[in-house]
């Protein structure tokens, strides 16, 4: 077995059968902010041997402070987080298989990506995202780890399809507000505590130590030195629509919010109502004229006087400046549309 991962074989609960089994593993990662670069880079110096990276951003100034994996130079050519990601994981470990999606995760990408999956890693910023997530688990039976941070604060729970709740089951349908990084911050320890707990029970569910696995809700705040570990599994709902034993999986059904405010960021998201690959070139030249435009191989900025847009390849666009979803939608269409 390969020297690299001697230290990692000699830990009992993983030895040369479990790491052999890492190396026949695939994790999906949804979201490479905070929680996605840590957890990844766990996994990929693990030796797991594929790991598909999903993200829809791209690297800002903000994000250096706690998104271990990118630099300054990242930010200043904005490049997208899941590119970013891949490339610097690539060059830590060129045995394991990275891919990279630059996307928007709706019920499309889902169903896509979480059947040929062992594993889904939640490093998302938003509930609506994680519920689609919960579906797609329980309909393909695959396990996945959610995790959450914000300010000191950090929550972690490991999901089993047919046996342990659902998030489904534990909130009752979608929440509404609360704090975010982006209105509350955050600290780079309660990231770090997080991925140790995610990453932990990952390497448990790879490995198939699936006794070792923590079956409790884990909550603390790093700063006031608060930490619980609560028991939840009387909260498996019977008739749950997600994961009973007759589910309607209605987060995957429903339809997406084309136009989505970012909370906390000023800034809306408008995704185009069907897919399509967009020529950045093109629309470079063609918005040249009315503002300032900057390109790179994976999207396009583009300033006028009074606002800053985010174009991507896919059609999405992100209206920085603004939280008001009519006025993003009324500049989306008069300069992409």
């Amino acid at each position: 077995m390969n020297e690299r991962y001697s230290r990692q074989i000699l830990f009992r609960g993983i030895g040369e059968d479990g790491q052999q089994m890492l190396q026949n593993k695939h994790v999906l990662v949804i979201g490479a902010g905070a929680l996605g670069t840590g957890n990844s880079e766990i996994l990929v110096r693990s030796g797991v041997g594929k790991i598909t990276i999903v993200d829809r951003d791209y690297v800002e100034w903000s994000n250096l402070q706690r998104q271990q994996l990118y630099t300054e130079q990242d930010a200043e050519q904005q490049m997208p987080k899941a590119i970013s990601a891949q490339r610097r994981l690539q060059a830590i470990n060129r045995d394991v298989t990275i891919e990279a999606h630059i996307a928007d995760v709706t019920p499309t990408e889902m169903e896509q990506f979480a059947p040929d999956t062992d594993l889904i890693m939640d490093a998302t910023d938003n509930f609506e995202i994680r519920m689609i997530i919960n579906d797609a688990a329980q309909k393909y039976s695959v396990p996945w780890i959610y995790g959450s941070i914000v300010a000191s604060y950090g929550i972690s729970y490991t999901i089993l399809p047919q046996s342990s709740p659902c998030l489904n089951c534990l909130l009752q349908g979608m929440p509404v507000g609360g704090l975010t990084c982006d209105t509350g911050g955050v600290i780079s320890p309660v990231v770090q505590m997080v991925v140790a707990y995610q990453t932990a029970e990952a390497l448990k569910i790879l490995t198939e130590n699936w006794s070792d696995l923590r079956r409790e809700l884990i909550s603390f705040d790093i700063w006031s030195n608060d930490h619980s570990s609560v028991n939840v599994d009387k909260l498996k709902f019977v008739d749950c629509p997600s994961c009973s034993t007759e589910p309607i999986y209605p987060f995957l059904s429903q339809s997406q919010t084309k136009t989505e405010v970012l909370c906390g960021r000023d800034t809306v998201q408008i995704r185009p109502a069907s897919k399509e690959t967009r020529n950045l070139e093109d629309i470079a030249k063609h918005l040249s004229n009315l503002g300032d435009v900057n390109q790179n191989s994976f999207l396009l900025q583009f300033r006028t006087d009074q606002n800053r847009m985010i174009m991507f390849k896919d059609g999405r666009v992100l209206v920085h400046g603004t939280n008001d979803a009519t006025e993003a939608r009324s500049l989306y269409h008069q300069y992409f549309a």
